[in-house]
């Protein structure tokens, strides 16, 4: 779904997710877990989070099965210091062990099936050495903000930028987000699936991975997660 278009438009959608408030906690966070160790991030993407934790001093390694979107990393100062595998994140190993797995930016929604997600925890536990961490950034299902009957609820709405999620399958938990810009009078539209997945059930994936949550916040710089939360950052630690 992320092709040669959406790549080389990427970084300037999410502009927002480069600015310092946004990516230097991250980093932060994440860089704290990795400590001496190697990283190991599914759904390297463009490098947004991999290169500032690079830069750090943590080895990275990536993986991604989008060619165009690793293309757009490749051109950017300090990639020849990332590992980069082609693949899909969920099932594709790379040599050795990491002390740290992440996947930021709701990516775990990515994979449309249970299973997929699921997999997706037991390849992260086979990548990480005793007591190593995973660590997952996703948001938390909108569905209390869906009025009863309505399927379709608006994110995001500029003068350059409409997006809004629409609910098909609530049984299976599928969403289509859809998005719209102008740009100099053009149009661009990116419309992609997503399984949207609840904070139990990712606990529950991590314990048949032989995993245990560790931690769980409401964002990067450790807000306190509570009922009202939008979003989460868990951390799961692998036993033994």
């Amino acid at each position: 779904m992320f092709d040669e278009q959406v790549a080389l438009s990427y970084d300037d959608d999410v502009d927002s997710m480069y600015q310092p408030e946004v990516l230097d906690p991250t980093v932060d966070f994440l860089a704290a877990l990795a400590g001496n160790g190697t990283a190991l991030e599914f759904g390297i993407g463009t490098g947004r989070i991999a290169l500032p934790l690079s830069a750090r001093g943590v080895p990275v390694h990536g993986i991604d099965n989008s060619e165009p979107m690793l293309k757009q990393l490749q051109s950017k100062p300090g990639a020849e210091r990332i590992g980069i595998t082609v693949g899909d994140f969920a099932k594709t190993r790379v040599r050795g062990t990491f002390r740290l797995v992440y996947l930021v930016f709701n990516t775990i929604m990515n994979l449309t099936t249970q299973d997929e997600q699921v997999t997706c925890f037991e390849n992260a536990a086979a990548h990480l050495e005793p007591g190593g961490y995973f660590v997952i950034e996703v948001g938390v299902p909108d569905l209390r903000r869906l009025p009863p009957g309505e399927r379709v609820r608006a994110f995001a709405i500029s003068h350059s930028h409409f997006g809004f999620d629409e609910y098909t399958d609530f049984t299976n938990q599928i969403v289509y987000s859809h998005h719209y810009w102008t740009d100099s009078g053009n149009l661009r539209t990116f419309s992609t699936p997503f399984r949207f997945v609840w904070p139990s059930e990712l606990d529950l994936m991590g314990r048949l991975a032989k995993m245990t949550l560790h931690e769980r916040w409401a964002g990067w710089a450790r807000e306190p997660f509570t009922d009202e939360s939008r979003s989460h950052v868990s951390v799961w630690k692998k036993l033994g």
